[in-house]
């Protein structure tokens, strides 16, 4: 499948936020890119356009190409409460956004890799579908002839913090999909208010 794999400080800056993590290129160069840089003076931005720049961010934060977007979107239409904040919990329920969270990968790509690549499993069967949905309960789990792998060690030697919505069993190298995380639990700066805007256009 698609997805974008251009320079990701110039996006960084774009937003005027590191989506992508830490970035040093990003720090030394916090403004919008392009050869005038910070001394281009910019139009005053539309409603339309800060809606549409809202989608962006959040598309390019968790790796999602438009019509996956677009699809989970709607999906979140169809179920009982707050669009916005359902369409955040659907996106924060796949398999590879799981991986990273839980720690198993450094970044949301290397996710998507080790999941492409057959070495996640999903209530012990291989899964090999980055956009795979997670469901309550379901266990993720580090295929029994990964487990060795140095990159992956490397990752889980340096785990950061733990998410109140997921468990993780050391010594198995499983996480579990505990529940759906609330909206105040997801650390992202997305406001999905405007995506919800935006889409009902």
């Amino acid at each position: 499948m698609a997805r974008y794999i251009g320079p990701k400080s110039k996006i960084a800056r774009k937003f005027k936020e590191p989506i992508y993590g830490p970035d040093k290129a990003y720090e030394k160069k916090n403004y919008p890119p392009g050869q005038h840089g910070q001394n281009k003076r910019r139009r005053k931005v539309s409603e339309y356009g800060i809606q549409l720049a809202e989608k962006q961010k959040a598309k390019y934060t968790y790796g999602i190409l438009e019509k996956q977007f677009k699809n989970t979107f709607l999906k979140a239409t169809s179920k009982k409460g707050i669009t916005g904040e359902i369409l955040l919990q659907l996106i924060e329920a796949r398999l590879d956004n799981v991986v990273y969270r839980l720690g198993i990968a450094p970044t949301r790509n290397a996710a998507r890799q080790l999941v492409s690549h057959r070495h996640i499993t999903v209530n012990g069967k291989v899964v090999n579908i980055p956009s795979y949905e997670l469901l309550q309960g379901d266990v993720v789990a580090v295929r029994e002839r990964s487990k060795s792998l140095e990159v992956i060690q490397n990752n889980l030697s340096g785990r950061g913090s733990r998410f109140s919505w997921l468990e993780w069993d050391e010594p198995m190298l499983t996480g579990k999909f505990v529940n759906y995380p609330q909206r105040e639990e997801i650390p992202e700066n997305i406001k999905e208010q405007l995506i919800v805007e935006l889409y009902s256009k």
